[in-house]
Formats: C-alpha cells, sequence, structure tokens
C-alpha cells in the first residue's frame, strides 16, 4: 500500500502541476494511490486563485485527493468572514495583510491591487466580492487531519498529549513548539508542513514535507510505502533517509 503528498504550495501553481506530473509518473509504475495535500494553498505565492480553482476542480472531477486545511488557508477564510478577527495562531502584531503573511499576494490573484496599501475595509469589501463562493466554501471545509494506515497526515503537527482523535484544529494547522522537538514515536507516523525546511526530511517520527516552495525553495512531492518515504523526481524515486529524530 502507498499513498502520495504534497508539501506547503503557497501560490506556486507551476510547481504544483510539476508535482502533480511526477506523481502521474509515479502511478503509471506503481499504480493509483490516493494524494494527500498537505495545506497552505495560499499566501506568498503567484497564484493562489490558481491553486485553490485546480483542487477544487479536480476533487469535483473525481481526483482521489485529499486537500487538509493549513493555517494560511484558514487565516484567508477568517479574513473574508471578518477583517477583524484574528487568528490565536497568529502574533498580535501581526494581520492578514501583514507583508511577512503574504495575504495581499492571494488577494491579487483574485484581481484586488494593493491590499497592503489601502484601508482595511475597502480592500474587505473587494475581497468578498471577488474570491468566488465556491473558493470559500472549498477552503472553509477542508479538513485538518487523515489517518491511512501508519500514517496521519495534517498541516503542523499534532500535540503529543493527545491522541489522534482528540486533536484540535489549531493545534493540527499551528503547532510547532511541543512537537518538534519530540523524539520519541508517536501513535501513527505524522507527515506534514509548516515548518520551512531546506528539503523533505523524515525524522523517524515524523515526516517534514514543506521544502520552502514559499521562499523560492522546491515544493516536494513524495510517496510513502509503510514508514518509508521516496521523494519523487524526474528521474524516479529517491529514497528519504528516516534521520535520527532532531528538532527543525
Amino acid at each position: 500500500m502507498h499513498i502520495y503528498a504534497i508539501g506547503d504550495i503557497h501560490g506556486q501553481i507551476d510547481l504544483l502541476h510539476a508535482a502533480h506530473d511526477l506523481i502521474a509518473q509515479d502511478m503509471a509504475a506503481h499504480g493509483a494511490a490516493p494524494v494527500v495535500h498537505i495545506g497552505d494553498l495560499v499566501d506568498r505565492g503567484p497564484d493562489s486563485a490558481g491553486v485553490v480553482e485546480l483542487l477544487r476542480a479536480g476533487i469535483a472531477a473525481g481526483q482521489d485527493w485529499i486537500v487538509l486545511k493549513g493555517n494560511h488557508d484558514r487565516m484567508l477564510s477568517g479574513f473574508l468572514d471578518d477583517p477583524e478577527w484574528a487568528d490565536p495562531g497568529l502574533r498580535a502584531d501581526y494581520s492578514y495583510l501583514h507583508p511577512r503573511i503574504g495575504g495581499a499576494t492571494t488577494l491579487a490573484s483574485y484581481g484586488v491591487l494593493n491590499a497592503g496599501d489601502r484601508p482595511v475595509a475597502k480592500v474587505h469589501a473587494e475581497a468578498v466580492a471577488a474570491v468566488p463562493q465556491a473558493h470559500r466554501d472549498f477552503l472553509a471545509s477542508r479538513p485538518v487531519g487523515f489517518q491511512r494506515g501508519g500514517c496521519f497526515f495534517c498541516h503542523a503537527g499534532i500535540r503529543p498529549s493527545a491522541s489522534l482523535g482528540a486533536q484540535t484544529e489549531q493545534d493540527l494547522c499551528w503547532i510547532r513548539r511541543g512537537f518538534l522537538e519530540v523524539t520519541e514515536p508517536f501513535e501513527a507516523l505524522i507527515v506534514h508542513g509548516h515548518t520551512a525546511i531546506d528539503h523533505a526530511t523524515h525524522y523517524g517520527n515524523r515526516i517534514n514535507l514543506d521544502s520552502s516552495a514559499a521562499y523560492g525553495g522546491p515544493l516536494s512531492a513524495v510517496v510513502i510505502e509503510g514508514r518509508e518515504a521516496f521523494l519523487l523526481t524526474k528521474t524516479g524515486r529517491k529514497p528519504i533517509p528516516a534521520d535520527t529524530p532532531r528538532a527543525g
């Protein structure tokens, strides 16, 4: 049994197309299987609107895709619902339109320009008019976790003190401290993103797929068989060795 997973996308639609192509190539050799997208579809990259539409339309057409909710996806939904809403996971001095979050870039992909430089109320009104309701519904309805076999997929990680069935959306979308430092085995192999690193890394008890596509890095597509993971490349599968667990 195998399953595919793709790391944090952040509006990088060209990288997403390439990742899907690598998966299709591997499926041709090894058989079809579900594809899990680990969340953070939007923000920072150039075409968040295109990413959302590609994934929404693909699922509607019957693709065996699981698309999880990331903290950036939740922040976009929250901003559209209420521009004054503050995500509990976000620094108090940040907002969705703060330059480091990348929300203005997402809104630009929907045609709402210069969002970070104009009154929030006007930007919000334009955004509500510009973002299709189908996209809002899709983002809001994304699951925050998915389990298959011995793997549990989520965006950020889990709270080690709670069972997989008792995790909160807040932790699954945002957690770092209290999760990344753990070296002991979890209830399942945790496959996550959220914490940007240079390349997809297997820590023994978890696999981090956020290879910094938001910052000019690659978008990692992997296939997992049991507790083994392989990075998909143009020349085929490349094993990701299970390192000694460490933080990061």
